[in-house]
């Protein structure tokens, strides 16, 4: 009985089950993602020998099983970071405390790091594959160390997208691979997840429909696909390394990433969707090679979402309630890590079938048409029709990754409105609206007419640019959403960092306490404009999907900072004087006004090669509407401003009324001791300055009982 009795509780502490999932499991899954590449590659013909230009049957099969190794690891890789950034203790302490200063390094935390480390190594290998394989492929020739073979491959790495692409990819990967065998501080892992991240881009840049009929929405919907993937992939590799280690943090991690999990799977099916929906007309052609694969992406998904549903509702509850059975809560570990084995293996058959279904040509054609004219050549679109009132409204081309942006943030903060309503604290229905109105305006400003229109009139664009930097900050600071969350969000005391404690160490970062910094803010938002304007950047906004992703993004966050600065409630390292605030505010409007009278006077057309060979038969000249623009650049600038400064003078005064409040409340707790010292203080110095005039006699000495003594 001794010896059954003892078995329980070691497996608990983490003697016995250092092999959760086992080694076992994971090459299954290995050997399960290459012989789903195979089957749906000889099932799609892929890897079929071309009539011309064969690049020989290594170059046919190398190339998938680069990019699904290149994925794979990708995935792995960033899985690895964020559970060492937000999901697991660096140091060993007692569960649920934080760990003591000197206290050794978690073993689940170094398992997941030399994952990482290993990850990004074959990341780099992956990376170079694709790339020397590409270029074989492009070219149709068959690798060779032939000296013409190599200056071709020179210039494929240097005068074409997707050579470049790949050329950053690899030395990215290969300055991860650096950084991740020595960086060991939370903060600095979580700077080596952002480069990680920003690592995709290339990958979605130059993936299928990059030159279809909506580029900018398949850009979005590959990225934001490729980061949901990363995810809960990468995040179901790093769960099944350091399964055997998790001992007592076994059941928060759970949660914690269940809940990640949970987020990364309605992103992988929502851009899905999108990708999809983009490269097929009708639903036919779900009958085609390419859709098939498609469809068999979609059932596996879903039923790993499922998988991921039954770690929700089954099995975290029974490690919660059955935390007094030992019996009881090793078969509910037993039963997790069968489940997460088995989400791990069809995962890898969905990785399988993705790489072969980036090799199989979509059923809707992605070159660009024949017949295409001036707008279409320039922006990838067509020419909108001619703007009216009614088309302000109706106009629209979905950003999906603002709209994913807005929907993540508006779900996040009715979540926190919720959780606080059920802890029995209130939180403003004013700052809720406000909040919903600044995204339903970031979504329309960034997806509806101004967006469209901003691409082809100079006037469009500035009221995009006005509205996306003075109108949707307003709101969204009124918002108040830190505060909120420092609010909603628990603090940890197991010496984890997560959205709480990584929003305060933002917060106090020195970084914030320059970008904030009133003078600072003020500067950002004022100089960029004429930064941004009057050199190539906004040549690059106008014809780069990356240039128009981050001028929206700049434009938001400067806009959001400068208003903070001036009226946010959120905490801020510091806050300026509120008559500096008025000065500052007053100090813009002039900016703007001589800013937007300098481009209605103006004769020269900024960036002429855009906006002059659009081929409009409607509306004024090119000129003429940045003129205009011009115009809306001072009259819609001032209105916020404006309202910013009515808004900084009523807080002005509702300080000041506070002081009083205080001051009279601290007079009646003293009978005005302080107002009474005030006085003698006064008088004491009109006895001393009272003397003799000058050339006046000393007046007599009035006699007293004591001079007489």
């Amino acid at each position: 009985m001794s010896t059954t009795a003892k078995h329980p509780r070691q497996t608990l502490a983490g003697a016995s089950p250092d092999r959760a999932i086992g080694t076992g499991w994971l090459i299954l899954a290995g050997v399960v993602v290459f012989a789903a590449l195979v089957v749906a590659l000889f099932y799609s013909g892929a890897a079929a020998a071309r009539q011309l230009g064969d690049p020989g049957a290594l170059t046919r099969w190398g190339l998938p099983v680069a990019k699904v190794l290149n994925n794979t690891a990708a995935a792995a890789t960033i899985g690895a970071l964020v559970f060492a950034v937000v999901l697991l203790p660096r140091k060993v302490g007692d569960s649920g405390r934080k760990p003591k200063d000197g206290a050794a390094e978690h073993p689940a935390f170094a398992r997941v790091l030399l994952l990482a480390s290993v990850s990004a190594v074959v990341w780099t290998l992956g990376a170079l594959g694709v790339m020397v394989f590409t270029y074989s492929d492009a070219a149709g020739l068959p690798l060779s160390t032939d000296p013409a073979y190599t200056q071709g491959l020179a210039a494929f790495l240097t005068d074409f997208s997707t050579g470049r692409a790949w050329l950053v990819t690899s030395i990215v990967s290969a300055v991860l691979a650096t950084i991740l065998f020595g960086v060991r501080s939370q903060t600095g892992l979580a700077l080596t997840l952002v480069l990680a991240l920003l690592n995709l881009l290339p990958m979605a840049l130059i993936g299928h429909s990059a030159s279809g009929d909506d580029h900018n929405a398949a850009v979005n919907s590959i990225a934001l696909h490729l980061v949901g993937v990363c995810l809960w992939m990468g995040g179901i590799i790093a769960l099944s390394v350091v399964s055997g280690t998790l001992g007592g943090q076994t059941l928060p991690v759970l949660k914690r990433f269940s809940a990640l999990a949970g987020f990364a799977f309605v992103l992988v099916v929502g851009s899905g969707v999108v990708n999809a929906s983009l490269r097929i007309t009708d639903l036919a052609q779900l009958s085609s090679s390419w859709g098939l694969l498609v469809t068999f992406k979609t059932i596996a998904t879903l039923l790993l979402g499922g998988i991921g549903w039954m770690h929700r509702q089954w099995i975290i509850p029974q490690l919660e309630a059955s935390s007094g059975s030992d019996v009881s809560k090793l078969s509910a570990r037993r039963v997790l890590w069968q489940l997460v084995a088995v989400e791990l293996v069809i995962m890898g058959a969905v990785s399988g079938v993705a790489g072969a279904l980036g090799r199989t040509a979509p059923p809707r054609a992605e070159e660009l048409p024949t017949e295409a004219g001036p707008a279409r050549i320039l922006s990838g679109y067509d020419l909108p029709p001619e703007p009216t009132a009614g088309r302000w409204l109706t106009e629209w081309r979905p950003d999906w990754l603002w709209i994913t942006v807005a929907l993540t943030l508006g779900v996040a903060y009715i979540l926190g409105m919720v959780k606080l309503h059920r802890r029995g604290d209130s939180w403003s229905v004013p700052r809720l609206l406000s909040w919903l109105l600044g995204l339903a305006l970031l979504t329309y400003f960034t997806s509806g007419a101004p967006a469209i229109y901003g691409m082809v009139l100079f006037s469009a664009h500035m009221i995009d640019h006005m509205a996306l930097t003075m109108v949707v900050p307003l709101f969204l600071v009124l918002g108040a959403p830190v505060t909120l969350a420092l609010k909603a969000l628990g603090a940890r005391r197991d010496g984890t960092r997560g959205l709480r404690e990584w929003i305060l160490v933002i917060v106090h970062s020195w970084p914030s306490r320059i970008i904030t910094h009133p003078l600072v803010a003020a500067g950002n938002f004022v100089a960029s404009i004429i930064v941004f304007y009057y050199s190539p950047l906004f040549g690059f906004a106008l014809r780069e999907h990356v240039g128009h992703e981050l001028m929206i993004t700049h434009f938001l966050l400067t806009g959001y900072i400068f208003v903070l600065s001036m009226i946010g409630s959120d905490p801020v390292p510091l806050r300026a004087p509120y008559p500096l605030r008025i000065l500052l505010l007053f100090a813009t409007m002039a900016f703007h006004a001589f800013f937007g009278v300098t481009l209605m006077g103006s004769t020269s057309l900024l960036e002429a090669s855009w906006f002059g060979n659009m081929g409009r038969e409607w509306g004024a000249s090119a000129l003429a509407d940045q003129q205009v623009g011009g115009a809306v650049t001072w009259g819609v600038g001032e209105i916020p401003t404006l309202l910013l400064a009515i808004g900084v003078a009523v807080l002005w005064s509702r300080s000041d009324a506070r002081e009083t409040k205080r001051k009279d409340r601290a007079a009646d707790r003293n009978n005005d001791a302080d107002l009474e010292a005030y006085n003698n203080m006064f008088s004491d110095l009109a006895a001393r300055d009272v003397g003799p005039r000058p050339g006046a006699k000393p007046a007599a000495r009035a006699t007293t009982a004591g001079d007489d003594e």
